[in-house]
């Protein structure tokens, strides 16, 4: 009689789970309680050219580079995608990607809609999951923005004006959820999660574990 194993043991290939949002519309937010509950996903950690920020650790939230290094990322194939957000570059390492999925880990993207699109079209695209999130009204996504206190408010018109254009890319992704409450959109991108990772063709131990599970000649109990 062979040994039983749960769905929990099987071989599974990592996804690309995006998050997409209008800033200010709670994609940091959702993404850090994601993280901090979930061991087996993980923060593509992105490439970008702006400045650090107060509080900003190179290699934890961002890999700070000048132009010249992006530039030299973008046209040797480094990056999964790139995209120029607010004046600055930012773009998406490939080897630690691609290292993550086929060690059956997930990784997390906080990109923008021009980055999702990319991904679509790069060698991971079977691998990719994406959620749009948007705000329950427009009045409270300024609201949020300018509840932040960080931003000008030179910034946040800036923000809100491209807040539309953002929009109107929603119906590009296989989820949307209206973040009115984040309790509620975090269990649902738990949902959104569990049933991406539960997909036949992502369990890669599936076939050896039904050729196992066919060959298993135990007498039924009486």
């Amino acid at each position: 009689m062979t040994t039983p194993r749960s769905a929990q043991t099987l071989k599974r290939r990592g996804l690309l789970l995006v998050l997409s949002s209008p800033s200010g519309a709670g994609k940091t937010t959702l993404s850090r309680a994601l993280l901090a509950e979930d061991e087996a996903i993980t923060l593509s950690v992105s490439v970008t050219t702006r400045p650090p920020r107060p509080g900003e650790v190179d290699g934890r939230d961002y890999h700070f580079v000048d132009p010249a290094r992006f530039d030299a990322m973008a046209k040797g194939g480094e990056l999964l995608e790139w995209a120029l957000v607010f004046g600055h570059l930012y773009g998406t390492p490939r080897a630690p990607v691609m290292a993550a999925l086929k060690a059956g880990r997930d990784v997390l993207f906080d990109i923008d809609w021009q980055g999702t699109q990319q991904l679509r079209q790069a060698d991971a695209k079977n691998d990719l999951v994406s959620i749009f999130l948007l705000p329950p009204s427009m009045t409270e996504l300024a609201r949020r923005l300018a509840g932040r206190a960080t931003d000008s408010a030179e910034v946040v018109a800036s923000r809100m004006a491209r807040a539309k254009d953002e929009i109107s890319h929603w119906a590009e992704y296989d989820h949307v959820l209206i973040n009115d409450d984040a309790a509620v959109c975090l269990a649902d991108i738990r949902a959104i999660l569990t049933a991406a990772r539960l997909r036949r063709r992502r369990q890669e131990g599936l076939v050896d574990f039904v050729r196992e599970l066919m060959k298993d000649q135990a007498s039924p109990s009486t």
